[in-house]
């Protein structure tokens, strides 16, 4: 029977690591404005791309995916597929909130892929499938992301990895929200589509 030091261990280093805001750090060394003070204000890769630097968008979503990947391999590697896990979660709530930013960080959808890379990669072809129909059908980043999201623990729980399915589930609440000002758009009609440029932002 494992202590909860491993646990401890995992959730800390997850944390830390999933606090880097990798979105300020490489708008800062590119010169941009602060990605605070424009669109949602925040930190992810789809914020990033109001910038107009497509590059640096893509380079926010591949760090922002692997923050979730690399704590759950490290830890796994070191202690086992349940401090794994732990380490995913503490991944994606430094990237919530993180410590560096007062708290105030992007809302998850890039890290939670990293997660689910780590733990299982069908599961990121059941999502990259879903939000791709979702997206196509509705044009809305954020209705795309999370019904892809919501798709993981049923994933999980039928492929009977029920440990895991619950994990996720708890990511997938964190997720619904952070998106809590996306579902409100949505209700009121007023949430951007993608490629629209104006108005309220759809994520990230």
């Amino acid at each position: 029977m494992q202590t909860a030091l491993p646990f401890i261990a995992a959730l800390a280093f997850g944390y830390l690591l999933g606090s880097i805001p990798f979105g300020i750090v490489f708008t800062r060394l590119a010169g941009t404005q602060d990605i605070r003070a424009i669109g949602s204000g925040s930190i992810g890769a789809t914020n990033v791309l109001r910038t107009g630097r497509k590059g640096l968008a893509a380079a926010t979503l591949i760090a922002d995916l692997l923050k979730g990947t690399v704590a759950v391999l490290v830890m796994t590697w070191l202690w086992g597929r349940d401090v794994g896990l732990a380490a995913g979660v503490g991944a994606f709530a430094g990237h919530l909130w993180p410590v560096w930013l007062k708290f105030k960080g992007g809302k998850g959808v890039a890290t939670f892929l990293g997660v689910l890379l780590a733990v299982a990669w069908q599961g990121v072809i059941v999502f990259g499938v879903l939000w791709l129909a979702v997206a196509g059908a509705t044009r809305y980043s954020s209705v795309a992301s999370l019904i892809a999201c919501a798709a993981i623990p049923p994933f999980f729980w039928f492929w009977g990895a029920r440990v895991e399915a619950l994990v996720f589930l708890l990511l997938v609440a964190l997720t619904f929200i952070m998106h809590r000002g996306n579902i409100a758009r949505l209700a009121q009609g007023t949430e951007n589509k993608i490629g629209q440029k104006a108005g309220a932002p759809t994520g990230g």
